[in-house]
Formats: C-alpha cells, sequence, structure tokens
C-alpha cells in the first residue's frame, strides 16, 4: 500500500502503572492495527520511565534522562496513540505528569488517537474528552475515532486479547486511521499542496 513508501513512526503511550494492566492491552492492540498499515511502532509504558514531576524549573536539562529519552521518542514519531485508565472521572495522574513534561515539539502537528479503559459500567469518556482538550492544546490533530472500553475487568482474556471481536476491530481501526493520517500529513504531496493553499492570493470576490 501507499503508506509504506514512507518511513511512518507510530507510538503508543501506556498511562497505567498496573501490573496486568488493560491499557498496556489496549495500546498494543490499536499499535496492531497501526502495524498493519506498515508503519514502525513503538510502546511506551510509562512503568518503565524514571520521570520527576513537571514543576516548571528553567533549567530543563537537569530532567532525569527518562525525561528526554520520553521527549525523543515521542518527538521521532509522525503518529501517537494514548491510552488511559479513568480514575474519579479524569486520566490517570502519571498520563497527566506525562505529557506536562512535553509540549509542541512533541505533539505539534501529530496525528493523535485515544484509548480508555474503565472498571465501571460508565467507561473511559470522561478521560477521552479531556485528552481531545489537551492535544488541541498542544496543537495536535485528534482522530475522530476513539475507543472507551467499559468494564475492562471482564472486556479482556487472560491473554490480554479482547473477548469482544467487534470492539477489537474498533481499538485496532484507532492505529490504522493514526497510521494513514500521520501518511497524508507526512506526504510530499500533501505538503507541497500546503504550501501552494498557504501561498495563494487572497479571493477578491470572498
Amino acid at each position: 500500500m501507499a503508506e509504506n513508501k514512507l518511513d511512518i513512526k507510530v507510538v503508543g503511550v501506556c498511562g497505567s502503572l498496573r501490573e496486568g494492566s488493560y491499557t498496556r492491552c489496549a495500546v498494543e492492540i490499536a499499535l496492531a492495527g497501526a502495524k498493519e498499515k506498515g508503519v514502525t511502532t513503538q510502546l511506551i509504558d510509562l512503568k518503565d520511565y524514571e520521570l520527576a514531576f513537571c514543576d516548571g524549573r528553567d533549567d530543563q536539562t537537569t530532567y532525569p534522562a527518562d525525561v528526554h529519552k520520553l521527549r525523543a521518542e515521542v518527538k521521532g514519531a509522525q503518529g501517537i496513540i494514548v491510552g488511559t485508565p479513568e480514575y474519579h472521572s479524569g486520566l490517570s495522574g502519571v498520563l497527566k505528569n506525562a505529557l506536562d513534561l512535553m509540549g509542541f515539539e512533541e505533539f505539534g502537528g501529530k496525528m493523535i488517537g485515544l484509548v480508555g479503559v474503565s472498571g465501571g459500567a460508565m467507561g473511559a469518556t470522561h478521560s477521552l474528552d479531556s485528552l481531545r482538550t489537551i492535544a488541541r492544546s498542544l496543537h495536535a490533530w485528534a482522530i475522530p475515532e476513539q475507543v472507551s472500553i467499559s468494564e475492562a475487568w471482564k472486556a479482556f482474556d487472560d491473554n490480554g486479547n479482547l473477548k469482544d471481536g467487534k470492539l477489537e476491530e474498533c481499538v485496532k481501526e484507532v492505529g490504522r486511521q493514526v497510521a494513514r493520517f500521520a501518511f497524508l500529513h507526512s506526504s510530499l504531496q500533501a505538503q507541497e499542496f500546503l504550501k501552494a493553499w498557504e501561498g495563494a492570493p487572497d479571493n477578491p470576490g470572498a
């Protein structure tokens, strides 16, 4: 497919520290969907990073090495999948802190897909709404598709697969769409069109 002609990378950020995290399972499924489109994928599990709390310090170089590692890995991607559990109607604290440690350089102009899990029947809608607001603040493009998985404790089997095949397909489609839009946004044709459109003279009849 055309997507394979560009070196596109999609990373998935797991915003859960829980052992046996359902959020991680969901992000891995979304990344599998992205990989179907021929892109390079990488799972970023925040459990594996020693991140300081974002404190707005002036000297950013004094942050731990893993902060700079996280920034570099996200900056090097054209597409990002963000997964979060929903805690008290909001995204996880570790994910919010990780996002606070990054900014426009990592997210600006990137394609973002969102997946959320919840132990309750209401799902992760509030968390996903918050993440859309954050994506907009970071000048990123959140794709229309998103998936909220309710009662995650019974939605997944022991191997981390979703029991509902249709739901698993929806999660994969988030990854596929991130890969597709990342390709389109990165293609030379799209960049040339945007430059031409931005340089076009004003329409006198408008």
